[in-house]
């Protein structure tokens, strides 16, 4: 190829990129057939039945990557008060015998109780019990030493040392969580799958004594502290017991209304803007009934991280159950709105 030649195709894959530069800034549509973005899958079941409820959610949802696979489990047992406080022991039965028939590997619940001793919280919710019947372990955060967890400092966050996230949960090929529908009058505004990972960090570091929980319960960022922590602790599935909830105080009592609602994804942005939908559907705080679903901070902070959805157009809603249809078209007017 001679010197004039190798101009002349120079030129030419200079002006085509010029052509496509220009088709691009005249608003020219991608290649019909191309890809959209994926959606944030939830799937909302209605039902009286809770066990078949959970059964009905997973249904929805592909688990055959959870074989072999080990699987670090969260449920919600900040204190010692029956659902919708804590997590029903027949949800946590539900989740962990579905992972188990669809080949899961061995399975370890991880917990930290906010409001009591861990361990005597765990027994009177009868967590232990469960865990006996399905055939899984139970580890206690409190006292664990620093080789029980991974530091963790998320590009951007606003904790002032980062965290330290239990170790299951930052080494498990999977983590999947079972959470609550309820608010929260600390300061959480709303408690679901996003803040249930609180429970998955330390409440201080066993190095040098640093209070992670007097951080967050002290500072005006309380919300967006909260979102980040979903940048290091993964969801490879959620279950939302929403059977009944709490529409005011929370998170171990309030005002308890009858929902019958199972709501399952893999996206805890999505999930949370579902329960925040439905909060506001039965009449909830002003805080939590604020503005749009998606200016809430904790949702909003995830959103900006790249944690999950960023939108209610970002979520597919799936109804499971006769009843399902017009109550999804609740919440979708709701995520709307």
């Amino acid at each position: 190829m001679d010197v004039f030649e190798r101009m002349m195709n120079r030129r030419r894959c200079v002006k085509t990129m010029l052509a496509l530069g220009a088709g691009l800034l005249a608003g020219v549509r991608p290649v019909r057939g191309a890809e959209p973005p994926p959606r944030a899958r939830v799937a909302v079941v209605r039902t009286g039945d809770r066990a078949k409820g959970v059964e009905q959610a997973l249904a929805q949802f592909d688990l055959t990557d959870f074989k072999g696979k080990s699987v670090a489990l969260k449920a919600n047992y900040n204190s010692a008060d029956p659902f919708p406080a804590s997590t029903h022991p027949d949800t946590l039965l539900a989740l962990a015998l579905a992972l188990k028939g669809a080949g899961a590997g061995p399975m370890t619940l991880v917990e930290r109780s906010g409001m009591g001793d861990t361990g005597s919280v765990l027994r009177k919710m009868g967590a232990y019990r469960v865990a006996e019947t399905a055939g899984f372990e139970v580890v206690v955060m409190d006292g664990l030493g620093e080789d029980g967890f991974v530091r963790e400092t998320p590009p951007g966050t606003h904790w002032k040392r980062g965290f330290l996230l239990e170790r299951h949960f930052a080494e498990a090929d999977k983590v999947v969580q079972t959470c609550c529908l309820k608010t929260h009058q600390f300061g959480g505004h709303f408690t679901m799958s996003l803040k249930n990972a609180v429970g998955a960090i330390a409440k201080y570091d066993p190095g040098n004594g640093y209070n992670y929980m007097s951080e967050l319960h002290s500072s005006p960022l309380q919300r967006t502290l909260i979102a980040e922590i979903s940048q290091a602790f993964r969801n490879d599935l959620i279950v939302m017991d929403g059977m009944s909830a709490f529409v005011d105080g929370g998170p171990h009592r309030g005002t308890e209304v009858s929902i019958n609602a199972i709501i399952a994804g893999t996206d805890p942005v999505a999930v949370d803007a579902v329960g925040v939908a439905i909060l506001r559907m039965y009449g909830t705080t002003p805080e939590v009934g604020k503005g749009r679903v998606f200016d809430q901070e904790q949702l909003r902070r995830a959103a900006q991280a790249g944690i999950g959805a960023s939108g209610a157009r970002d979520i597919e809603l799936v109804p499971v159950g006769a009843e399902a249809p017009d109550f999804v078209k609740r919440i979708r007017k709701e995520l709307n709105a």
